[in-house]
């Protein structure tokens, strides 16, 4: 049987579909969420789930949660004196989820769908089929989580064409969705988020402001003890939870300090509304990115039919309601928002192993994806927000005479200037025809496979020499650093619109003016008035590039070749 994986950074869960329905699966003691904490026992022994999650605070040194949000990166963990990798540490998870599937489906699981967060680069992408890998599972599809969400809730409650936001607030990360879904079709027309900010980020806040109360009070200063602050953590998690149907709750830690002559107790009691002012800020974070996406999907809140609230942190009430507001419109509530995103991958896959027909998935790929040419203007090949799988090329051309070999320099981005965008990798394409430039055509390939994986190759037409490579040792930048690129793209976007002109300009007078330089002796023999016209012009040229007037070249690029042509004709007519 194929499963699903929700691998989450806080928390993990799985379903499968079966007998017409999506199920979820639950470990011995009837849990539906697995927590994603790995835990080193002093005997070498890994723990995974509420075990460890319980030696958090007691022994962090020797406990990894979050490792999600390192999978694709350097960054490496040393536990008693060994080196671990993050695909390692997520192994170690997997294998955890692989026992309690094949425990509660009785069978062996080997192949599965596993979801990421929308934004996971290629590089994070190929880390968790690794870590699958290590732990013994074959990742048959990579899906986005909001997708997934969509898909659980598409089969039931929407019917014919249809545009969905997927507001995903879960432990570690935010993601937001819009889709339109259309005769079974699942379309992702834009997407954005920030892996940094979730429900963890409201438990900080929280035990911060009960620390600096407390030390204020009592002159204690609770921070630094792991025991004290690991229930602490505990209770306000429970708080937190009792929150949304209480209007104050008490946080209890016991035994916290003690005098010469009494035993001191923790209390704060925190209201509801003292709660909603405290998330306040992250509410409103995700509220900017909700608003963004929406236009970059090219719609309007009038626009969304459908509302999906996902991942645990959606249930606070206060998050409901300012989200809903926002939209106008109420938040679909058939599914659990913990619980929606491992049901739609398992659903996805029995879409994949043929026991649901009749259903199609479309994601779309977050940046533009091109390469650099001369001038250092950025090309575009493959544009944000274009549907994946896709397969998109470009021919290009060389710069100098018997030009040999060309770098092809990879980035991702929305800025004209290759400085300004992800520099992804580079390659050189060797054994090109020896030709003047501008002749040689060699055409460059981004294909980007279901699971959003990106290959790129190049290859001389002339001479079928080739070269690709997939992209790895990649940089990855936080969720909000992508998003400052979009923005700082759409404050430029006239003026980089004008830069990315005269740039492909540039390079089409250079290989025009070469030619013609060629000739100018020739020229200057045969008519000095043409001779001086065409110098005029070139010159008046060069100085039209300095001011980025791209009107004015293309018009002064077709006078300039038009003179050429006169000469032309000329020595064909008269010798």
């Amino acid at each position: 049987m194929m499963i699903g994986i929700d691998f989450g950074t806080t928390k993990c869960a799985m379903g499968y579909y079966s007998n017409g329905e999506a199920k979820l699966i639950t470990d011995r003691k009837g849990r539906k969420t697995i927590p994603s904490v790995v835990a080193f026992l002093p005997d070498g022994n890994v723990v995974v789930g509420e075990a460890a999650k319980s030696k958090l605070f007691i022994d962090s040194s020797n406990v990894i949660k979050s490792v999600k949000r390192y999978l694709g990166t350097n960054y490496r963990f040393f536990i008693n004196n060994r080196e671990y990798s993050p695909e390692e540490i997520a192994s170690f998870i997997l294998s955890k989820l692989k026992d309690i599937a094949e425990y509660h489906l009785n069978e062996v699981i080997k192949d599965i769908v596993i979801t990421v967060p929308a934004y996971f680069s290629d590089l994070q992408r190929n880390a968790l089929k690794n870590a699958c890998k290590i732990a013994g599972l074959n990742v048959v599809r990579i899906i986005n989580e909001p997708t997934a969400a969509a898909i659980a809730y598409g089969l039931s409650n929407v019917s014919g064409e249809r545009n969905i936001v997927v507001y995903d607030l879960g432990g570690g990360t935010f993601d937001v969705s819009i889709l339109n879904v259309n005769g079974g079709v699942f379309e992702v027309l834009a997407t954005s988020g920030n892996n940094t900010l979730g429900g963890e980020d409201f438990d900080r806040a929280i035990v911060d402001t009960i620390i600096e109360e407390y030390k204020m009070k009592e002159n204690v200063d609770l921070s630094s003890d792991k025991v004290i602050l690991q229930k602490l953590y505990e209770e306000v998690e429970k708080a937190k939870i009792n929150l949304s149907d209480e209007e104050s709750v008490d946080v209890v830690v016991p035994f916290v300090s003690a005098t010469e002559t009494s035993i001191k107790h923790l209390t704060f009691n925190i209201t509801r509304e003292q709660f909603e002012k405290i998330i306040s800020p992250y509410v409103e974070n995700t509220i900017e990115l909700l608003e963004k996406t929406i236009k970059d999907a090219n719609l309007k809140k009038e626009d969304i039919h459908h509302l999906l609230m996902v991942g645990g942190s959606s249930r606070i009430p206060y998050i409901r309601r300012r989200v809903e507001s926002y939209l106008g419109i109420q938040s679909e509530r058939s599914v659990s928002p913990e619980e929606v995103v491992a049901l739609g991958a398992g659903i996805q896959a029995g879409i994949i192993s043929g026991e649901i027909k009749g259903i199609a998935l479309v994601d779309v790929t977050p940046l533009s994806l091109g390469v650099e040419i001369d001038g250092g203007i950025f090309v575009p090949i493959i544009s944000r927000n274009t549907p994946i799988p896709i397969s998109a090329s470009r021919v290009f051309t060389t710069v100098t005479d018997n030009q040999e070999s060309v770098e092809i320099h990879i980035l991702q981005g929305e800025r004209s200037l290759a400085k300004d965008n992800i520099s992804l990798g580079k390659f050189e394409l060797t054994g090109i025809r020896k030709a003047k430039k501008g002749e040689p055509r060699i055409e460059v390939k981004f294909e980007i496979d279901i699971d959003g994986i990106l290959n790129v190759s190049a290859v001389d037409l002339t001479t079928g020499a080739s070269h690709s490579i997939q992209i790895k040792d990649r940089v990855i930048l936080p969720e909000e650093e992508v998003n400052k690129i979009i923005e700082e793209s759409e404050k430029n976007r006239v003026k980089d619109e004008e830069i990315r002109k005269v740039g492909i300009l540039k390079s089409k007078y250079n290989i025009i003016s070469s030619s013609i330089s060629e000739k100018l002796p020739k020229i200057k023999d045969y008519d000095r008035d043409l001779y001086k016209e065409i110098i005029d012009l070139m010159e008046y040229i060069e100085k039209l590039f300095t001011q980025y007037e791209v009107e004015q070249i293309e018009l002064k690029m077709k006078e300039l070749k038009f003179l050429y042509d006169q000469f032309v004709e000329k020595v064909a007519l008269y010798g």
